[in-house]
């Protein structure tokens, strides 16, 4: 079909999905960036507004979109204001606030890990969403012009609540003869039964799905019944985030983080031995060792990676709790290698040309790594912390991607290019649905 001309930018309004509501995860945020940064550039009039429960820090993170926030999740009368004199003074003290008051919240809840009695738990500790169904769909849906999904993990088992509220507001759009795709996803383990049906009902409809990965996503989607040339494999969003900011130095440290979640349950014995390891590779190479966190979520990499640095004969200071994704991608790029169980900071590191271990302790990881090994090819390195042989395997792994970290990185870098050009392709997808069909008139907004 021939591109339209007669597009007027002004009446697009993008209404943006997302799996990262509380804004505490700087890899997500990094596919925020580069794909709000992409909208922008193709239409730079449009309205785009995002769905959060945070819209000061969204102010602060990305000043160029609109929070979607609650009671009625609708537009503001003016999107233009909204990212201008609000933006300048609301999200940098709503960051500033933030990164101050987390530390006393670590604080308690490490006293409560180790079974002190910290006294009752606040909803701002937890952050936790009540995980019922349905979920409400946001006033904003009406008045937009494309429904986009970012790319994550949560059309998942062990992100149920997300899963349903993105299917739901998918299905509700398509209702509405509004234009929808996800861009830069990770699909499943999905063996929940309801979640099953759900997306078996939702995802053949939607105009395009982009995958970050070829090893589980292609076939799930063909199980689901979703038309093959609705899909293309395009990779990590967060991919030309992180390779914009390669060093042309290969680096001389090793990168560690450990996450433990309840969707990422590690043994004490692994997380001991894991600590052991990395820090007896990193002083027989004469390696510093940098802490990298990705999640402030309930400071989940936090409160399981520090602790394993202790009597570390080098060890960097993390960034701090209001650094942004530049700061950890910059710190990635000093690292040779990294050891690491949070996705995003392999996608980081690979897409700099540096190599990684992914080490995993659930299906959940292992399809997230896996799915990024077979993008990148050389250069990850996946194990399993109930391996029986864990010190032997994470001995061996570090060693060997140390010693041809030199020879990998134009292999990886190149594999970083071929997916940021996929990725391109597929929002150029997204970007037809509104150019090539007939542009649904919105509501008019304030009147």
């Amino acid at each position: 079909m021939a591109q339209r001309t007669d597009v007027d930018e002004r009446e697009i309004r993008v209404l943006v999905e997302n799996g990262e509501y509380w804004l505490r995860n700087r890899g997500d945020i990094a596919m925020m960036s580069v794909t709000i940064e992409r909208i922008r550039a193709r239409w730079p009039h449009a309205r785009i507004g995002l769905l959060t429960h945070q819209p000061a820090i969204l102010r602060g993170l990305l000043p160029d979109v609109e929070p979607i926030s609650g009671p009625d999740w609708d537009w503001g009368s003016d999107g233009w204001l909204t990212r201008t004199a609000a933006t300048k003074l609301v999200g940098p003290a709503a960051l500033w606030w933030r990164a101050t008051t987390d530390g006393p919240k670590d604080r308690l809840r490490a006293l409560r890990a180790a079974g002190g009695n910290a006294g009752p738990v606040s909803a701002d500790d937890t952050e936790e969403i009540p995980e019922e169904f349905p979920v409400q769909i946001p006033d904003a849906v009406r008045a937009a012009s494309l429904v986009l999904a970012l790319g994550g993990g949560y059309l998942t088992d062990v992100d149920r609540y997300q899963a349903h509220r993105t299917m739901d507001l998918l299905e509700h759009a398509r209702g509405l003869g509004i234009p929808t795709a996800l861009v830069g996803q990770g699909l499943g383990p999905m063996h929940d039964k309801q979640l099953w049906r759900r997306a078996g009902e939702v995802l053949p409809g939607v105009d395009f799905i982009g995958l970050r990965e070829a090893r589980r996503g292609p076939e799930l989607l063909a199980q689901l019944g979703v038309p093959r040339d609705q899909v293309l494999v395009t990779g990590d969003d967060a991919v030309e985030f992180a390779y914009r900011l390669r060093d042309p130095r290969i680096g001389a440290d090793i990168g560690l983080c450990l996450r433990v979640a309840d969707y990422s349950k590690v043994s004490a014995a692994a997380q001991d031995t894991l600590g052991k390891v990395v820090r007896a590779r990193a002083a027989e190479l004469d390696a510093g060792l940098i802490p990298l966190i990705i999640s402030e979520y309930a400071s989940e990499d936090r409160l399981s990676t520090l602790p394993l640095l202790d009597g570390a004969e080098r060890a960097a200071a993390p960034v701090g709790r209001g650094a942004d994704a530049h700061d950890v991608a910059r710190q990635v790029a000093r690292c040779r290698v990294l050891v690491t169980s949070a996705y995003h900071l392999a996608v980081f590191a690979l897409s700099q040309g540096i190599p990684a271990v992914g080490i995993t302790a659930s299906e959940y990881y292992d399809d997230k790594f896996h799915g990024l090994a077979g993008m990148f090819g050389a250069g990850l390195r996946v194990v399993h912390l109930d391996d029986a042989d864990l010190s032997e395997q994470l001995t061996g792994a570090i060693t060997e991607l140390w010693d041809t970290a030199p020879a990998l990185r134009d292999p990886l870098q190149q594999r970083a290019m071929d997916q940021i050009d996929a990725s391109r392709a597929g929002l150029e997808r997204v970007f037809g649905l509104v150019e090539d069909g007939p542009l649904r008139p919105v509501q008019r907004l304030g009147g």
